[in-house]
């Protein structure tokens, strides 16, 4: 292997050089594969319940999201208060127990609807708590220059499971059935627990004590103050709420317009997440902070994808469409996520994130029933339509308002590249980049 190329392997994959993060890792790996394949089988699941119902697919994200809306601001005084290894591995063991739940419902015949409901409402109750809580433990698995990494590497594991999970689901329904596939999944959601229980015998690089200095409206006062991250917020409430409703989107396209089953929905949300995964990876190889820009062009980028795979005649040309659709999906992510946790310290971090997290996810809620509706009015391209337009039209807003205020301010310098930003990441405070 070259040099050269070697230099770039090492770059792409540096925060697995920490073997904290290695355990870490491969927990996630397990746990994301798991929640692929519930996803995927319990969106066939509601189909198959509802005669398939937008509305009732898109209730069904409601109630998976709706959680985070209500208790989001409580969650990130969690990952702010207790020992996030403990907190992580008690959600992991508790969505284990959920899926079995789910899976023993299905296989003995007495599934109904309000059943997937109850399990979905009860596995958001604990995403709620989970996500913000392991969105700021990356920072203390690994140093400051290898956090843009460490966050692009979870992302990538996380698509890496997207890319196997919804086909392997598709092949183990149509081989076996949806219960099934929730069983396996019960099992899979233990790998996570299984590494929290390593690391808590280790002492972690940057480990943070739990502060009860953990109130909510310090951090929402805070917050008000930085309107490089209240921009953020914007446009990630919109696009994340309209444009990320893919398991809905992409499972009433196959279904409905190209007439396939859940093999081929399976497929769609694997194109999607080979592009994801290269945005991952690419993400990754950043050190500084991203800039606006980053944020704004890539969700425009996501909404001209989406828009354009709505009009898809044919299976085969939405799979081809979502592959960069994908791409700008995690690149938005990411630089979304990383712009925020680069720009705040350690104590304030999990109650930022929570109020991230609560915006991202929570808005799922709100929007993906409107999604749902729009799909049973227009039919199954229209929910795909209205998440590309409203994501064109918020990265529009957002040009307009970095254009503004660059105008009526002095604007944030640039960032550095190659050694040079590299070095200046390393000697900078995150915490004061604020630009």
């Amino acid at each position: 292997m070259s040099p050269k190329i070697a230099e770039q392997l090492h770059q792409t994959f540096r925060a697995l050089s920490v073997s904290e993060y290695r355990v870490y890792a491969a927990g996630q790996l397990g746990g994301t594969l798991g929640f692929w394949l519930q996803t995927t089988a319990v969106s066939w699941l509601v189909l198959q319940l509802s005669g398939d119902s937008g509305l009732a697919l898109g209730g069904t994200l409601a109630l998976q999201f709706g959680p985070m809306l209500m208790f989001g601001l409580f969650a990130g005084r969690v990952a702010d208060g207790f020992d996030k290894r403990k907190v992580l591995l008690l959600s992991s063991i508790g969505q284990a127990l959920i899926a079995g739940s789910l899976a023993t419902t299905v296989l003995t015949g007495h599934a109904e609807i309000w059943h997937v409901y109850l399990a979905v409402f009860a596995s958001g109750c604990i995403q709620t708590i989970e996500g913000p809580t392991r969105q700021s433990f990356f920072s203390e698995l690994v140093d400051k220059d290898m956090l843009p990494n460490a966050i692009s590497l979870g992302s990538a594991i996380f698509n890496i499971s997207r890319i196997f999970g919804p086909t392997l689901a598709g092949l183990l329904i149509a081989l076996t059935s949806t219960g099934a596939v929730i069983a396996v999944t019960a099992a899979l959601f233990l790998s996570p627990a299984l590494a929290n229980a390593v690391l808590l015998r280790r002492e972690l690089r940057n480990q943070a004590r739990p502060t009860r200095d953990n109130a909510v409206l310090p951090a929402l006062r805070y917050l008000k103050t930085r309107k490089d991250i209240l921009g953020v917020l914007f446009m990630v409430a919109l696009i994340g709420g309209f444009a990320f409703n893919f398991p809905v989107t992409l499972s009433l396209l196959s279904k409905t317009e190209f007439g396939t089953d859940a093999d081929a929905f399976g497929l769609l949300l694997t194109c999607l997440s080979v592009g994801a995964l290269v945005g991952a990876l690419y993400s990754g190889r950043r050190y500084t902070r991203p800039s606006a820009h980053d944020v704004i062009w890539s969700g425009l980028l996501l909404g001209v994808g989406t828009t354009a795979t709505g009009f898809a005649p044919n299976l085969p040309t939405a799979g081809v469409l979502l592959v960069p659709t994908g791409f700008a999906m995690v690149y938005f992510a990411q630089a979304a996520n990383q712009r925020i946790q680069m720009g705040v310290g350690g104590k304030m971090r999990g109650r930022v994130m929570a109020v991230y997290m609560m915006i991202f996810l929570g808005s799922t809620p709100i929007c993906a029933p409107i999604v749902g509706i729009a799909s049973d009015i227009a039919g199954g391209r229209a929910g795909l339509w209205l998440g590309g337009v409203i994501s064109v039209a918020a990265g529009v807003a957002g040009l307009i308002a970095k254009a503004a205020s660059d105008k009526g301010g002095k604007p944030g310098g640039a960032p550095l590249k190659g050694q040079a930003g590299i070095e200046r990441a390393r000697r900078r405070p995150v915490a004061a980049e604020n630009s």
